[in-house]
């Protein structure tokens, strides 16, 4: 998530958090990532949950603006094919641009952290094999990194690692022997990040 905003940063609208907000809505956005024009059928398949419970998914999604029709890939007019809208981030609020709406912003941003801990143990999964010097195919990596930076050096960084990423994702044959989707996810804070942010009670289960 793009904390500043930057000419290839969209700010979400309420409409936008509500959607993301809800954890299979997330998913199945991110199911676009691998087959790009996809009908609720596929998607239902892949994810295992009832197709009319993905068709209601997918709409709240479109009505959100989130991803559209693309009828050029449809079968007949009767065939309804989705893809996501593109952008190079979603952001939920910069400097002197608050969210939309607070509570479901903060919802948002607590979901992708549960998401980021899920990719985390896929990581960790690996780990042994990893350890033992035997695991040969890419699945995943973890590393870290340090840079003394200003705010500003920092978000020009930031738009410099998304768009090193698009432009690698642009770049790849389609079909490829090989080929994967790659989750990436980029988590950083100052040594002076406050530890000790508390939990809005209205967010709790």
């Amino acid at each position: 998530m793009a904390e500043e905003e930057s000419p290839s940063t969209v700010m979400m609208t309420t409409a936008m958090l509500k959607a993301l907000a809800n954890p299979l809505r997330r998913r199945i956005l991110a199911s676009f990532n691998r087959n790009p024009h996809s009908r609720a059928a596929d998607i239902a398949a892949a994810l295992g949950e009832p197709a009319n419970k993905i068709s209601f998914h997918l709409r709240v999604l479109a009505d959100a603006g989130l991803i559209v029709e693309s009828p050029e890939h449809a079968r007949d007019g009767r065939d309804r094919v989705w893809t996501a809208v593109e952008v190079e981030s979603l952001g939920v609020a910069g400097t002197g641009v608050p969210a939309a709406d607070p509570v479901l912003a903060d919802a948002v941003i607590r979901g992708l952290v549960e998401d980021h801990q899920a990719l985390l143990q896929r990581v960790l999964a690996d780990m042994p094999e990893y350890l033992r010097g035997e695991q040969t195919t890419g699945r995943g990596t973890f590393s870290t990194s340090h840079a003394v930076l200003t705010p500003a050096e920092f978000e020009a960084l930031l738009h410099t690692i998304h768009r090193a990423i698009r432009e690698a994702h642009d770049a790849h044959v389609k079909g490829a022997e090989g080929t994967r989707v790659y989750d990436i996810d980029i988590l950083a804070a100052s040594d002076d990040a406050d530890p000790g942010v508390g939990r809005d009670p209205r967010l709790d289960r």
